[in-house]
């Protein structure tokens, strides 16, 4: 015997399963708290799902050959002000407007504050689940208490952004 029909059917499996990968999608999922990861499997419900461009060619298969870099170096630039905040070119909507910076946002959190402005998720991420919740004319409140019996409301507007009286 040359070859079992095992062995070709296992052949032509492993070969079929091959170029289904090379084409497989991959997704960016994004985290609430914005830790980035890539998967072929989709994204968790509570993270958003971009789908990914992705080119991974076969090895020797492009028929053009690849340009070789040229062995000149260019000098480095050397940094004058290491203190700038970086440039922002895009970013996410918080569903409050973006109200606060990124920036504001981590350090309220942090430091248990709350910021007009604020999404309900970051509140959640700061405090935890609420004690209580109460809902009038379309607006939420949250209601926390601590180990000293001491109560904070935190009011929420129509679109589930932090809404404190006298601010925008």
């Amino acid at each position: 015997m040359h070859g079992s029909p095992i062995r070709a059917s296992t052949t032509a499996l492993l070969l079929c399963s091959s170029l289904q990968l090379a084409a497989s999608p991959i997704y960016r999922c994004a985290a609430p708290g914005g830790h980035i990861t890539f998967t072929h499997h989709g994204c968790p419900a509570e993270q958003q799902q971009q789908l990914q461009n992705a080119s991974n060619p076969i090895p020797g298969g492009s028929p053009t050959p690849l340009a070789i870099p040229s062995a000149e170096r260019t000098p480095r630039t050397v940094r004058q002000n290491n203190t700038r905040e970086p440039t922002i070119v895009g970013q996410q909507d918080d569903g409050c407007g973006n109200r606060i910076t990124g920036r504001e946002r981590r350090e309220a959190m942090l430091k248990k504050q709350v910021h007009s402005g604020m999404p309900r998720s970051d509140v959640e991420s700061a405090f935890g689940k609420p004690d209580r919740i109460s809902s009038r004319n379309g607006r939420t409140s949250y209601h926390y208490r601590d180990s000293d019996g001491n109560t904070r409301q935190i009011d929420f507007d129509e679109y589930g952004c932090v809404n404190i009286k006298g601010r925008k």
